[in-house]
């Protein structure tokens, strides 16, 4: 879905044509464009347009996440926080990427041309082709459901779209849409909004409606499909704290139950859409979730197989279906929680401008090591795909309401813009997404093995996609681990050991790109833990042809069929060429062949290292201890994320009830830091369910981005985790502070809330600010100076700033003050000039924790006009003040 300010840049010329401003009172002025502050400690942002897309939008200071902002009409964002940050450190983010200002102008145009992927053989079978039934559409509407922490009513509203004349039970695919705006009225872009229910006026845009094409492929084929609408909770998801998740999954399964009762003894009951169709068979659902709607489904197969804490969840019935599989659209995963022993596949369209950094990948990455494996899970990288035109109700010439392109229209990219000849047009997008839809689904659910290799990364095309150019990999399945960089594997030669996430230059596989975005999907961090540790992939570097990198694993692997590995090179290169070499555990060295890649179509603004998986067959079976990649070009990078024993085929998954791991609320009120040593609070971690394994733990301090993990064990029995959150106590002001708590599974677990929050308060009286003039009365060209002095030092920065107002008298304008400084202080330009109290162009100092002073300036600028004495008045405002603490006035004289 997309975001408006579509996650490149953020400008006046914005995809929806003209910017459009909340009303709000005049707050207070913070240096930088679109920044404000008010009340001395609440940041706010204003976005041009609507943000309505499903990528969370997250405050920070350079890399340390200050927190996710609250708004009311989804364009003004505010954000309590315990001390103002740096000016110059502030940005928002949604997706990976910055969107408060636009990227450098060389970054806006990429250049030269950019050929695609060359198309693939063609499979042994085409899902695409529809199947030998007519459709039959219809649709339902059912009272509406309150969910927890929803105030308005969610709709239960759906259409379907079934078989005609199919006999017996039919398997049943369910579709649920993502996060996008919720009303409209007519065809004017500035009356979208995301509320509910709509006022009047206004008409619910119809998500649910935008999966027709494949909803009809799939029932021509025998599948019963439904597509239900979520606007009441994309409308209300913003203030809960996993924007949605568990409210989506309660949604599905909610219909899902209706479903169950309709294809039994609540069938004459049922609407007349229904009863239409076929009988739903529920021991074969298909679950198909587009972006936030992926996160759902999948937190929906969650609970159907572990049920969560009741106090969160809105469906309170029993389980009567069975999840077969899942087909995953560009989705978001806020917290990384992955089912492992439900097959998925996920898309991940490169030119996603909404969920940008393809986080769906850890729907793939995510799983190994977890559970037992044999569920297939696969990545579809599909080559000059957008997010939004999967949905036809988000595509223009095809909505009933406003409609945009997802990728702005103010950047010239030679891989995602319009008319480039990698860049898909949305019919072409539809078609090859219903197709490996249908792909997934004969494969989950159908258990029709010819389509695997569509999937598995066997590198083969499904023709109904042409001409899109869709590259896959797996894990899972019938492969058998080799070399898991997450493991204990030794590295050696012209190889290291890289940290997936971390913002340490030195180990980082790869660095953020220059707009803010990882560059490889493989590396998306978990929302507010910006360090994780456990997480690794092999960056290779040589400088000579035949520096060749070995690989250890901790034991002798069994190795069958082919040897599958998974690995990225640079962008647009061509021939990357790699001997691949086994070791077994006689000492016999086997040469295996080569393997070729070439670098994926990307831009500068948008690099994807995604990994391509490659084979090589293995002559005879063999017990690997060690796997040699030798490099044929005299220099370059590869990235192995992993490589494994491949087999064909595809084993039953059968799903297990794993234990279940949920983050609680530590207090209700916040507690206070003390003076001395240190207190250790419990965060409680509830467990439900059978069985132990393993969660990794990670504890974020927000005031300094610092994060301390580990790895905990559960063990069979336990009902709960006790997550110590040690804060030191002092004497010195440091601002309250919270500690973010956040849980993974490692081993033998699932994850539901996987966040949680412990708020500190300083009990430290903040320093008192004086102000003394240096210069504040200057002749022209001079600068105005006063100091700020506070009475001890503090522990973290503290921010003084001054805001104009009216002096009575003749007052200074935006053209007497250096055009920088005020460009600077505003995100404007000088000219008209006006006087400066009808701008936000005030002075502002940051003072360092240790110091006691820093200086406020405003440099003026010498002109020929003859002019009286004039004036600025400042109120000074401190980091905590909600009213000013005194005022200053300084004079220029002509």
């Amino acid at each position: 879905m997309r975001r408006v300010i579509a996650a490149v840049a953020m400008t006046a010329a914005m995809v929806l044509g003209t910017a459009v401003q909340a009303s709000a009172g005049p707050p207070d002025p913070l240096p930088g464009s679109g920044w404000r502050v008010s009340d001395g400690h609440t940041l706010t942002w204003t976005a041009p347009q609507l943000m309505a897309g499903d990528a969370v939008v997250e405050f920070y200071a350079g890399d340390r996440v200050l927190g996710r902002p609250k708004t009311t009409d989804h364009r003004t964002f505010r954000l309590e926080v315990d001390r103002l940050p740096k000016p110059t450190e502030l940005q928002v983010r949604a997706g990976g990427r910055r969107i408060d200002g636009p990227p450098p102008q060389a970054q806006r145009r990429s250049a030269g041309a950019v050929k695609p992927p060359a198309l693939g053989r063609a499979g042994a079978f085409d899902p695409g082709r529809p199947g030998p039934y007519t459709t039959v559409t219809g649709e339902y509407t059912l009272p509406g459901v309150t969910l927890p922490g929803y105030p308005a009513a969610i709709e239960m509203e759906a259409v379907v779209v079934a078989p005609q004349g199919a006999e017996g039970p039919r398997p049943l695919a369910l579709f649920l849409h993502g996060r996008h705006f919720t009303c409209f009225a007519g065809d004017d872009p500035e009356q979208i909004s995301l509320e509910w229910p709509c006022p009047e006026g206004k008409t619910a845009v119809p998500s649910h409606r935008g999966y027709l094409e494949a909803q009809r492929l799939l029932a021509s084929q025998g599948y019963v499909t439904v597509s239900i609408s979520a606007n009441g909770v994309n409308a209300q998801d913003n203030d809960v704290e996993d924007l949605g998740a568990q409210a989506r999954s309660s949604l599905v399964r909610l219909h899902l139950a209706r479903w169950a009762d309709w294809s039994g003894s609540g069938r004459a009951s049922a609407p007349a859409a229904v009863r239409a169709a076929p009988r739903a068979d529920l021991a074969r659902v298909f679950l198909i979730g587009h972006s936030r709607g992926g996160e759902g489904v999948s937190r929906a197969a969650m609970d159907s197989l572990t049920p969560p804490p009741a106090d969160q969840d809105g469906y309170h019935g029993q389980v009567r279906w069975t999840i077969r599989g899942l087909l995953l659209i560009g989705p978001t995963i806020f917290g990384q929680n992955v089912v492992p022993d439900v097959p998925s596949a996920t898309v991940l369209p490169s030119c996603d401008g909404d969920v940008a950094d393809l986080q769906g990948q850890v729907f793939v990455d995510g799983t190994i090591g977890v559970s037992r494996g044999r569920a297939l899970h696969s990545a579809l990288f599909m080559v000059g795909a957008n997010h939004n035109y999967f949905n036809t109700e988000w595509t223009p010439g095809q909505a009933v309401a406003p409609a945009f392109d997802d990728f702005p229209d103010d950047i010239e990219d030679a891989v995602c813009s319009p008319g480039t000849p990698t860049r898909i047009t949305a019919a072409q997008q539809q078609r090859a997404g219903a197709t490996y839809i249908a792909a997934a689904a004969r494969l989950f659910v159908g258990g029709d093995d010819r389509v695997r290799p569509l999937l598995d990364g066997t590198g083969v095309r499904a023709p109904s996609a042409d001409p899109v150019r869709v590259l896959s990999h797996a894990v899972g399945g019938a492969r058998t681990p080799l070399i898991d960089p997450d493991r204990k594997v030794r590295v050696s030669g012209a190889g290291e050991l890289c940290a997936e996430v971390t913002r340490d230059n030195d180990r980082t596989c790869l660095p953020l790109s220059e707009i803010g975005l990882p560059q490889s999907p493989h590396f998306a961090d978990m929302r507010g833990v910006p360090e994780e540790a456990g997480r690794y992939s092999v960056k290779m570097n040589w400088s000579r042809a035949g520096q060749k990198v070995s690989f250890d694993p901790p034991s002798a692997v069994p190795v069958a069929d082919a040897l599958a590995l998974r690995i990225a090179v640079p962008p647009n290169t061509t021939d990357n060429r790699f001997g691949v070499v086994v070791t077994d555990d006689r000492g016999q060295r086997t040469d295996l062949g080569e393997v070729r890649l070439d670098g994926l179509p990307s831009t500068e603004l948008l690099p994807r290292y995604w990994a391509q998986e490659v084979r090589v067959p293995v002559k005879r079976p063999q017990r690997v201890t060690r796997l040699d990649l030798v490099p044929r070009s005299a220099a370059g990078q590869a990235w192995l994320v992993d490589a494994w024993g491949w087999r064909p085929g595809t084993p039953a998954p059968r799903p297990v009830e794993l234990p279940r791991v949920d983050v609680g609320t530590l207090l209700a009120e916040p507690v206070t830091e003390g003076d001395t040593g240190v207190q250790t609070f419990w965060m409680p971690v509830r467990v439900s369910g059978d069985g132990g394994g393993q969660i990794r733990i990670f504890v974020t301090d927000s005031g300094t981005g610092d994060t301390r993990s580990w790895v905990a064990s559960v063990r069979p029995g336990d009902r709960s985790v006790r997550v110590p959150v040690r804060v030191p106590g002092d004497t010195v002001y440091t601002g309250d502070r919270t500690y973010d708590v956040g849980v993974k599974a490692v081993r033998g677990m699932v994850v539901g809330d996987y966040l949680g929050e412990l708020l500190v308060t300083e009990d430290d009286p903040a320093p008192a600010v004086t102000i003394t003039p240096v210069a504040d009365r200057v002749t022209e060209g001079g600068t105005l100076t006063w100091r700020a002095t506070i009475d001890r030092p503090a522990g973290v920065e503290l921010v003084v700033y001054g805001r104009p107002t009216p002096p009575g008298g003749p007052e200074l304008s935006s053209t007497d003050v250096d055009p920088q400084w005020f460009t600077d202080a505003t995100g404007e330009d000088p000219e008209p000039s006006r006087p400066l109290s009808e701008t936000f162009a005030g002075p502002f100092v940051v003072i360092l924790p240790g110091e006691t002073s820093a200086d406020l300036t405003i440099p003026t600028v010498t002109d020929s006009l003859d002019e009286p004495d004039e004036q600025v008045r400042l109120e000074m405002y401190g980091t905590n003040d909600e009213t000013p603490f005194t005022t200053v006035i300084g004079t220029v004289t002509d």
